[in-house]
């Protein structure tokens, strides 16, 4: 009991933000959420409230410690009225850097977006140093036109490129079907498991890219692997595309691209070869990806609008959940374990998410108005799910602007009940980390309401 008494009192002491930057201002008129914006900082609710849980812990009966306890651990279902109370400092999509409201369109697009597109480029994934190379050129290596027993069509494409320092290459995979009238759209998977989960022989199948599933529901299903960008691993940004592009004897600049944004660029790459592909619906292309894919399936639908569906699955922290919820994978933590995925600005930001002029619903709201499915599961506590509802829920306004709805809940669902009504889907699977056949089946139910 000492000993959880003595946790909990470092948690209270290291969780107080130190630079709050925000504040609640009066209900907005575009919207029933609340208006936020510049003002007197203010401390998180969750401050005073773990002080509460302190004094319950040090004086209350062992029956009432029991309670408050599992009270203070407990995550639970995320009910209506809380989003609106618990997050006083959080940023609002639609006010602008001097405090003004955004409510056009016009002023979305030409100022509020370009600048917090800017704010994710320069302070959490880094800028790619080159859009698309002058040199791209794509390749049909191998082709089988009776592929999954005839069912599909399936191409090996090479996309290749010439940077400063060689040569690159990313292997794209695509199964067309083949009963289908053409152009189909496309599922393009960003795989950052091991490469025999997009085996493209279908000797191995995995329910993390299931492609027999979604030819038979009428998608293309494309897949390439993040090391023909970036190997998932820290060496100083001396291979994949960092090596290709950076000259070594050169200090990195504090905000140089991490892996994340070289695989949201790869992502792009396999984008333009889709937009020449006569048997590709270019307009419904829905890019995906798992846990570190998911984050950068939203940083890709951020960077490049030709995406039409962005799905983040599983993301969490320092992806699809709100940093300042404080559940879940930290910032530092992430900096610590995968010092490669950001950019060196990122790290400043350490284990106060105060202090950032974002928070990652301003992440979703890039995509809009285009389609966006945030999907989490029941059991995965370090992807922090209640997180992932709140970045879609404070999106929404955005969509809103628009005349559409956003996240069509005022509350986090049970699971395994899908929200597919408006432009931001939503689900929390049963079950913990993964990318199963189910999630895979609600991206196809929800494809087929916006697509067919």
């Amino acid at each position: 009991m000492v000993s959880f008494v003595l946790q909990q009192l470092i948690e209270f002491s290291t969780s107080r933000p130190t630079k709050p930057m925000f504040s609640q201002m009066p209900v907005s008129p575009l919207s029933n959420r609340f208006f936020l914006s510049r003002g007197k900082p203010s401390e998180p609710p969750h401050f005073r409230g773990r002080l509460t849980h302190l004094l319950l812990l040090i004086t209350a009966a062992p029956a009432v410690v029991g309670l408050a306890v599992s009270f203070l651990l407990l995550q639970g279902p995320l009910r209506a009225e809380a989003p609106k109370q618990a997050f006083p400092t959080l940023p609002d999509p639609l006010v602008t850097e001097q405090g003004d409201p955004v409510t056009t369109v016009e002023q979305w697009e030409t100022e509020r977006r370009p600048h917090t597109l800017e704010l994710f480029r320069q302070l959490m994934f880094g800028r790619a140093p080159v859009a698309r190379p002058d040199s791209l050129s794509f390749e049909i290596v191998r082709e089988d036109p009776e592929a999954m027993g005839g069912a599909a069509l399936f191409r090996e494409v090479a996309i290749r490129f010439e940077a400063p320092r060689g040569a690159g290459k990313i292997t794209l995979y695509v199964f067309y079907p083949n009963a289908v009238e053409q152009p189909v759209p496309v599922f393009l998977l960003i795989c950052h498991r091991d490469p025999s989960n997009i085996d493209p022989t279908r000797e191995v199948r995995e329910d993390f890219w299931p492609a027999e599933e979604i030819v038979g529901r009428g998608y293309a299903a494309a897949a390439f692997h993040v090391s023909d960008l970036d190997p998932d691993e820290h060496d100083d940004f001396k291979n994949g595309v960092h090596g290709l592009y950076e000259d070594p004897d050169q200090a990195r600049a504090q905000d140089a691209w991490g892996a994340l944004t070289a695989w949201a660029w790869g992502a792009s790459r396999a984008m333009d070869y889709l937009e020449t592909d006569a048997r590709v619906a270019a307009d419904r292309v829905a890019v995906v990806g798992h846990s570190r894919g998911g984050k950068t399936s939203l940083w890709a639908g951020a960077r490049d609008e030709r995406f039409g569906l962005m799905v983040s699955n599983n993301a969490g922290a320092n992806g699809a959940a709100l940093a300042r919820n404080r559940k879940g994978e930290r910032i530092a933590y992430a900096n610590r374990k995968f010092p490669h995925w950001f950019a060196e600005n990122y790290k400043q930001f350490g284990n106060d998410p105060w202090s950032m002029p974002f928070d990652q619903h301003q992440l979703v709201a890039l995509s809009a108005p285009r389609h966006v499915y945030i999907a989490s599961a029941e059991e995965d506590y370090k992807a922090d799910p209640q997180g992932e509802f709140l970045s879609a829920y404070f999106a929404s306004p955005v969509w809103e602007l628009y005349g559409y709805e956003g996240l069509a809940a005022e509350e986090q669902p049970p699971a395994d009940r899908p929200v597919h009504s408006g432009h931001i889907a939503y689900h929390l699977r049963s079950g913990g980390h993964d990318l199963t056949l189910q999630d895979w089946n609600w991206f196809m139910d929800y494809a087929d309401t916006i697509w067919k």
